[in-house]
């Protein structure tokens, strides 16, 4: 009765045996792309183990062809290569072998690779050659990857506050200055103005961060329950900034308005007065010399659509669940010329203290966070 048990066992490791050995005929990048095929319902996943499990038993020299696999779009198969990547790398350093520096080197240096392929190409770079950081770290101020970015404004900022300490306050406001220009990170930005306005230094945070203004604001209109959400209202269908609409148990019209916020943040209760179970409009124009992509940075505790030129970026139905500086990110692209951006912001009726507020912050910026302004804006 046992040899059926003993037969079945042995069809399964000569199964394996064979799967393992398939795997290890089949090239670097096909294993690579096998990873990629992962998703987020794990879909792929005996085959990435299979592939993951050739992939790390690799020559350090195939490192470079490895980070190279990692891609932007599945951060889940990134988790993978990186793994593998580190495990190369630690079985190698502990043989006393070499990691492939040159090549590492030569990978940093071109920013077309994956921004996370590239920081973990710095990461063991760094770990291998004790020269590496103090070499590459002045580079990185303006890198594509924000993560070695990050570490070059932090060392740079770090730089600015010796200098300070050593009373030397033109060199400290040349390296804040620098920090300030190449920082995306807002406490990097933060910690950046904060020096230099103790300085006397005046820094333009609003055009700094390409945070929008001034607008044309109309409300409200109904929201009662949050049915309006998706109600089109006049708006929605074309701007007119001299009509009045049917709003909400009112006559409603266009009216004129700033914010001296240097975050941007457009205050309704303030502006237009408090309501409940209502929606605002608010609409601006933009000028650009150029037919370009652009990030539209949304920051609002309300639910909210936006819309470029007509087209919808971004819609989120989601009351009082927090905000913050680029919480949504709506991908467009500005025409040549006058572009119109318009803003749906949505109050609901909850009677608690923490949900009055009623407001957002709109930028635009390029996809590494960096302001684009309209031809027509003056600093401030």
């Amino acid at each position: 009765m046992r040899y059926p048990i003993i037969a079945t066992v042995c069809i399964l490791a000569v199964s394996l045996t064979l799967s393992v050995a398939h795997a290890a005929e089949r090239s670097l990048a096909t294993l690579l792309s096998e990873l990629q095929q992962l998703d987020r319902l794990a879909q792929g996943h005996d085959q990435a183990i299979e592939a993951w499990q050739i992939i790390a038993k690799a020559d350090a020299q195939e490192i470079p062809a490895i980070l190279a696999g990692m891609r932007d779009d599945n951060p889940l198969a990134n988790n993978w290569i990186r793994a593998a990547v580190d495990a190369i790398a630690e079985r190698t350093l502990q043989d006393g072998q070499p990691l492939p520096t040159e090549a590492l080197d030569a990978y940093l240096i071109d920013t077309k690779h994956s921004p996370r392929s590239r920081r973990l190409a710095f990461e063991w770079l760094t770990i291998a050659d004790p020269t590496a950081r103090d070499r590459w770290i002045p580079r990185l101020l303006d890198d594509p990857s924000l993560e070695l970015r990050r570490e070059a404004v932090a060392w740079k900022l770090e730089q600015a506050k010796s200098a300070q300490e050593q009373s030397k306050p033109a060199e400290a406001k040349a390296a804040y200055e620098v920090a300030l220009r190449s920082a995306r990170d807002l406490d990097q930005i933060q910690a950046a103005t904060e020096a230099l306005r103790k300085q006397g230094e005046t820094v333009d945070l609003p055009t700094l961060f390409g945070f929008l203004t001034s607008w044309y604001l109309i409300a409200p209109f109904d929201n009662t329950d949050t049915k309006g959400f998706d109600v089109a209202y006049p708006p929605e269908d074309r701007i007119d900034l001299g009509a009045s609409y049917e709003g909400k148990d009112q006559q409603v019209q266009w009216q004129q308005a700033t914010t001296e916020d240097e975050y941007g943040k457009v205050d309704l209760n303030k502006l237009l007065a408090k309501h409940k179970g209502a929606i605002a409009y608010a609409t601006t124009t933009f000028e650009s010399d150029v037919e370009r992509p652009v990030d539209i940075r949304l920051g609002c505790i309300n639910g909210n659509k936006v819309w470029l030129n007509g087209e919808l970026l971004m819609a989120n139905h989601v009351y009082h669940a927090g905000d913050g500086i680029d919480q949504y990110t709506g991908r467009g692209t500005l025409k040549q010329g006058t572009n119109t951006i318009l803003v749906k912001i949505c109050q609901n009726e909850q009677t608690e203290e923490w949900a009055q507020s009623w407001e957002f912050q709109l930028r635009v910026c390029d996809e590494l966070g960096t302001a684009v302004l309209s031809t027509d804006r003056q600093a401030q």
